[in-house]
């Protein structure tokens, strides 16, 4: 028969009602109580990740996905644009230098003077630039020589003609995505350099 302990201890751990100190069995009683197993196998790592888990895993992935494609596209466009914008300046700088080596050969001071008031050549960066009227040709011997655009590298498409066409490749709507360069009409003009249209970049 069980003997009641009437003795509490005030500190430490929990009385153990109904029971005597000797009473006891070896062990402890508590670590085999339901709350502490159900604890410890809560507690152990689990395997894998539930259905739930790589369902809001992948509605997150779709949400970021939808606000960063746009962004993306944009930029692609606005890199298309840009090159167009520096290919348009390399062409009004190319142009301005093979002028200017044009009349140094027109007044005489170059050694070996090659361009004239009609045509001829000047030497840029070692590579004969044909001129038209003290201005670079509308064709691959003259500006894109003196801009020293290459289609392949550059990934543009050159169109032959008066005026000579430059698009860039890749672009939604090559139409839109395009400058032009116009020889001088005459003596004493400039080419005609329309601003790029980069709205179908």
């Amino acid at each position: 028969m069980l003997r009641r302990s009437k003795t509490l201890k005030p500190f430490g751990d929990p009385p153990l009602i109904g029971f005597a100190r000797g009473d006891l069995p070896q062990g402890n009683v508590r670590d085999e109580s339901p709350v502490t197993s159900a604890t410890k196998q809560i507690g152990r790592p689990s395997a894998g990740f539930t259905l739930i888990e790589l369902v809001v895993v992948i509605s997150i992935i779709g949400i970021l996905a939808a606000f960063a494609l746009p962004r993306y596209i944009n930029m692609q466009s606005q890199s298309r644009a840009a090159k167009l914008n520096a290919i348009y300046g390399a062409v009004r700088s190319a142009s301005a230098l093979a002028s200017a080596a044009c009349r140094v050969d027109l007044a005489g001071v170059s050694v070996a003077p090659t361009c004239t008031q009609d045509g001829g050549t000047v030497n840029m960066d070692g590579l004969a630039v044909t001129m038209r009227f003290g201005y670079p040709t509308a064709d691959g011997a003259g500006i894109v020589t003196a801009a020293q655009i290459n289609p392949q590298t550059d990934q543009v498409r050159v169109l032959a003609g008066n005026p000579l066409v430059i698009q860039v490749q890749g672009a939604v709507d090559s139409i839109n995505c395009q400058m032009t360069y116009q020889e001088p009409p005459g003596r004493g003009q400039a080419p005609i350099l329309a601003p790029p249209v980069t709205t179908g970049c």
